[in-house]
């Protein structure tokens, strides 16, 4: 499995070809039937949310919906402001500007997504690299530290070069997978790429980019600040992941070295580190007084 983790990882220097079907909305979207309006607080002590009844509207209904909005209020997002957060002497494109999708930060220079349908195709594309980017960041050492290891308990040979480093397209070596591994990989692909695109032609109230409805541990909160808030944490450690990736890959190409092997204080304990550390000092200290 660590191998297989690792082989994953060169996927990502592929072409990649999303095949998503644009959804007919976002979830993100702010709900028609808001408050129109809020009448001012009388009592300075009350924290309650001031209603105006309208008719037709259930009073409790409405505060649900004035509380819901507070909430969304409170969500970080690039939503409504003229100027890019990601480069301020920039204006936010118009498509960002209306955009609440988590993550959001008005980057968009060259112009890509024209409309809000195209901004979901984008980040149907996003979400599923950055996933894979967050297995392979941490299954491409993890296969350089215990692939040889692995090999040998199965009586099989490893897939690691002569420089202990995982195939890649840079790197080589990808010829020593067997081709149903490749097989495989493109059926649980597009099988996961199907329902996916089942879920938005259903036009599922709860779907969003990227929502397969996977959630074994519960772990996806039910308030809706903290659903933003999770999700803001995905895409920006997918985004990290994907930049990290792609460092292992040019870091091993140049250095002809496992990323294990370049950067050890990563990848051992940290005894080893400080022994290694402490070693080099008396080395260089020696070295002065020799001199």
């Amino acid at each position: 499995m660590v191998r297989t983790t690792a082989v994953v990882a060169s996927i990502l220097f592929a072409p990649a070809a999303t095949g998503f079907l644009n959804p007919s909305g976002s979830t993100h979207a702010r709900s028609g039937a808001i408050v129109s309006k809020l009448s001012e607080i009388s009592n300075a002590e009350d924290d309650s949310i001031p209603v105006v009844p309208t008719a037709g509207v259930p009073e409790q209904q409405m505060l649900m919906q004035a509380t819901e909005e507070e909430e969304e209020c409170r969500i970080p997002t690039q939503k409504g402001k003229a100027m890019s957060e990601s480069i301020p002497f920039l204006k936010c494109p118009t498509v960002l500007l209306e955009s609440g999708l988590a993550g959001n930060v008005g980057f968009d220079p060259l112009g890509f997504s024209t409309n809000n349908e195209q901004l979901l195709e984008y980040r149907e594309a996003e979400i599923k690299h950055a996933r894979l980017a967050m297995l392979a960041a941490v299954g491409w050492p993890i296969s350089e530290l215990g692939d040889r290891n692995i090999a040998e308990y199965f009586n099989a040979p490893s897939v690691l070069d002569d420089g202990d480093r995982v195939p890649s397209i840079l790197n080589g070596g990808l010829e020593k997978i067997d081709p149903r591994f490749w097989g495989f990989c493109l059926g649980m692909s597009a099988a996961i790429d199907m329902y996916g695109v089942s879920k938005s032609r259903r036009g599922a109230a709860d779907y969003f980019p990227g929502n397969l409805g996977f959630d074994p541990l519960n772990m996806f909160p039910p308030d809706k600040e903290g659903r933003e808030n999770m999700k803001l944490a995905e895409m920006k450690h997918g985004r990290l992941a994907m930049l990290g990736v792609v460092g292992y890959v040019f870091e091993e190409y140049f250095t002809k070295m496992a990323v294990v092997e370049d950067t050890p204080i990563l990848f051992q304990p940290i005894t080893e580190t400080v022994e290694e550390v402490i070693e080099s000092v008396e080395g260089v200290i020696m070295g002065s007084f020799l001199l």
